[in-house]
């Protein structure tokens, strides 16, 4: 693909990591020092959208540095310049309004490590794009890690192919529990009102079955949602035929609010969901916050989490079709 060096300026940031010949993430920087303010970003943004949609793809990451985004303003300007249609967040995740498109990260205790997972992964219609944009970088920890999905389906197939083609044969099926309310001491304290938008139970059981879920209402007005069968891995058009991870096995398996099993109600196997574990560790990918930083992930080739991190730290987010 060829390069834009008009608009933009190929940089490096410590943590990249080259993934099957591609540099992940990409840095782009502004190509000379009075084109680093917003409105000459995102001129260059709408004058190299379609380049810039494919990089994305190529690269899976793509991290703006050096341009002087300030705020939550300055970020929806960017998220708006491509005309990407908006996606409603709907996850377990504690989440505030700031502007327009613009959303907090989650809001669970920075104290926590958040596993990494596809946003909305369970989801039958999940984002394809996800932009994060680091307003307060923390004095320590708080990276956001990511994983090329692929990688992890391959090294799993190496290691357990019979049990991952069973798995993906049968389907998964997984449950979680929330609350009525909010509660922001957990980062899964979304309660349903919130995540579906209404507190009214006919209504937000018909929106969910929508989304793909099932729902069990629990004595103490919490619930249950049920949702399978789904599958293990998934390809996607454009992405090389790679067989993307595209579960959350890990990060619900066993949990005391969640869980993950086959489609046919048998145990997952300990041992894999171990080594899985192990695996999206290793393959991981993670550069330290800076201010002003916005980041572009394709969501159908990249798990994503968050590491623990001494406050302030203030990350907010956008979800695109």
């Amino acid at each position: 693909m060829e390069f834009s060096r008009k608009d933009f300026k190929v940089g490096k940031c410590q943590g990249q990591k080259l993934v099957d010949g591609e540099t992940m993430p990409l840095v782009l920087q502004p190509p000379e020092a009075d084109k680093a303010d917003v409105v000459s970003l995102v001129l260059a943004l709408k004058t190299n959208k379609d380049w810039f949609e494919k990089l994305i793809i190529k690269n899976s990451a793509v991290l703006l540095r050096g341009f002087d985004v300030k705020d939550a303003q300055d970020f929806n300007d960017i998220v708006e310049a491509f005309g990407w249609e908006d996606i409603r967040y709907v996850g377990p995740a504690p989440r505030t309004h700031v502007y327009k498109r613009v959303w907090t990260a989650n809001e669970g205790p920075l104290s926590e490590f958040i596993y990494y997972h596809h946003e909305m992964v369970l989801i039958k219609e999940f984002p394809k794009k996800l932009l994060l944009f680091c307003e307060v970088p923390p004095p320590e920890g708080g990276e956001t890690p990511f994983v090329p999905s692929f990688r992890v389906t391959e090294r799993m197939l190496k290691e357990f192919p019979e049990a991952i083609e069973e798995i993906d044969a049968k389907g998964l099926n997984y449950t979680f529990t929330a609350l009525s309310k909010d509660d922001t001491s957990s980062m899964r304290g979304r309660g349903w009102e919130d995540a579906f938008g209404t507190s009214d139970r006919a209504e937000a059981e018909r929106r969910a079955k929508a989304l793909g879920m099932d729902m069990e209402w629990l004595p103490n007005g919490g619930v249950k949602t049920i949702l399978g069968p789904r599958s293990l891995t998934k390809v996607f058009e454009g992405r090389k035929g790679r067989r993307m991870w595209f579960n959350t096995v890990v990060g619900m398996h066993g949990k005391e609010l969640s869980s993950a099993c086959l489609a046919d109600g048998t145990e997952i196997p300990e041992k894999v969901v171990k080594r899985c574990e192990e695996i999206i560790e290793e393959e991981s990918i993670q550069f330290k916050w800076e201010k002003g930083d916005v980041l572009f992930f394709d969501n159908l080739a990249l798990l994503h989490g968050r590491r623990p991190a001494k406050p302030p730290r203030r990350v907010l987010v956008a979800t695109c079709k």
